[in-house]
């Protein structure tokens, strides 16, 4: 997401780059691109002027900072107007008691709403709140269905009184079950359409009147653009919602939804849906944006990520195994599974600092490798998965598998030597040495990587004592972290 406005927005820092100041001419200059940047990504207009003028009187009003370039010190200020224009801070979920909190689900039709419903739910499970979906859309075809459907999926009831029940009736019995239930959180899906009509607001305002909810959320989807805010006014001035969902975050290369959303409604975006999973949803924080819209990465959703789906113990004896050479291909294949459970490769990589650069076509060939490494170790037996150097000493062994994988003996042989250097590289990183960095199985070359400290390694690194000496350090004293993904 956001591909085309960062590199845009880069054209802007390039005029201040180099320049030992910043003055009035040099100024107009960067706004000038970074207008464009924000047309070009179909925010909106009024939301472009109003934000191009704060950051052209804040730029020209900044005192000088020791140190700081002025392309820096500019970054810094579009960064805080991003982050202001998208609503400052996270707007969390309504959550009262006693309960249940009641959540309304509403959008048009191909937005995503019954998916964003039960990735809501989910969402919620894993913050151990109870859910219950309610079924109100009984004028799509197998919209009910689809939502009992993604109930089991996730493992969360789904109440429904069939597709000739009125949607009114069915949302009030929902929530009284819900409270008979003793269910923390209630979901209402109810029906969309193709377009606003007058009918559909009317039962909207009905169901909305009725069960009294404590959230009114609208569905949209992001690719729309700035269209996807004017969708958000509409809604809010005949309903009244408390926030959005903006779906399809994960094809939105431009990003005009997410910078219009919050000033042309006055409505905070709460949660972005970022791929087709039903895992595939995340709460909406402007300054873990803006960070993503510069190119900056998005650490802290990635340790979320990581959170979620890392067993702490686990990667505990998995770094050990890393460190002392033990790594087999059992744990490699492990290793990229679970990468697979935290998203996309590309969707994990942008969210690393510095990795915003990597282009489809080179995304896609990491997913490729790893695919190829996954089934060549699919054709080895337990015994060559957990004794590498089996496959080094025995051509007949990596004849088998890359007949097994359909893949070439070369292919075999690429693996299990890029796979055994990598080995040999952690074994010395965990000694406190810092060799150069070949290429990782599956992911094509690495550039080399040295002691940033050149000579011996500094204090805190592991290995400054030897690796015996580290390993007995390591035992005495509790670890936090993940570990390795």
């Amino acid at each position: 997401m956001f591909e085309a406005l960062s590199d845009r927005l880069e054209s802007a820092w390039k005029k201040l780059r180099g320049q030992d100041k910043i003055s009035e001419s040099n100024v107009k200059e960067a706004t000038r691109e970074v207008r464009r940047a924000l047309l070009e990504a179909d925010v909106n207009l009024q939301v472009v002027k109003d934000f191009v003028a704060d950051v052209e009187t804040k730029a020209l009003g900044a005192e000088v900072i020791a140190g700081v370039t002025p392309d820096q010190q500019f970054i810094e200020i579009v960064y805080n107007e991003l982050v202001r224009v998208m609503g400052e801070t996270n707007a969390p979920l309504a959550a009262v008691e006693p309960g249940p909190t009641i959540v309304l689900m509403a959008g048009l039709q191909g937005t995503g709403k019954t998916t964003a419903t039960a990735k809501l739910a989910l969402h919620l499970r894993k913050q151990e709140r109870t859910t219950m979906l309610v079924a109100t859309d009984v004028y799509r075809p197998a919209a009910i269905d689809q939502l009992i459907t993604l109930g089991q999926q996730i493992n969360v009831p789904v109440f429904d009184l069939g597709k000739d029940a009125n949607p009114v009736e069915i949302a009030r019995q929902g929530v009284e079950q819900a409270k008979a239930d003793g269910i923390n959180t209630v979901i209402i899906d109810t029906a969309g359409r193709l377009q606003i009509d007058a009918d559909m607001m009317a039962e909207l305002a009905q169901i909305k009147a009725t069960v009294q909810p404590h959230e009114v959320l609208l569905v949209v989807d992001a690719m729309t653009g700035q269209e996807a805010a004017n969708l958000t006014r509409t809604f809010h001035d005949q309903i009244g919602i408390t926030g959005a969902i903006l779906t399809k975050m994960d094809g939105d290369t431009r990003g005009g939804a997410a910078l219009s959303v919050r000033q042309i409604s006055g409505q905070p975006i709460k949660f972005i849906g970022t791929g087709e999973k039903v895992e595939a949803l995340q709460p909406f924080y402007p300054d873990r944006m803006a960070s993503r819209i510069l190119g900056m990465g998005d650490v802290l959703t990635l340790v979320e990520k990581a959170r979620d789906e890392v067993d702490l113990l686990e990667a505990e004896k998995m770094q050990e195994k890393i460190l002392t050479a033990q790594f087999d291909f059992t744990d490699f294949l492990k290793q990229t599974r679970l990468l697979k459970t935290m998203g996309s490769l590309g969707g994990i990589m942008k969210l690393i600092p510095g990795m915003n650069k990597l282009d489809s076509g080179q995304l896609e060939k990491g997913e490729s490798e790893l695919k190829k490494a996954e089934s060549m170790i699919n054709s080895m037996t337990a015994e060559e998965r957990k004794n590498p150097d089996l496959l080094s000493k025995s051509p007949s062994r990596r004849k088998r598998i890359a007949k097994g994988s359909g893949y070439s003996e070369a292919d075999v042989g690429e693996l299990v030597s890029k796979f055994q250097k990598m080995r040999n590289m952690m074994q010395q990183l965990g000694n406190g040495n810092f060799p150069g960095m070949g290429g990782m199985p599956g992911m094509g070359g690495m550039p080399g990587m040295s002691n940033p400290f050149g000579g011996r390694p500094q204090p805190g690194w592991r290995g400054q004592a030897g690796g015996a000496a580290a390993k007995k350090k390591k035992k005495d004293k509790k670890k936090k972290g993940f570990g390795t993904l």
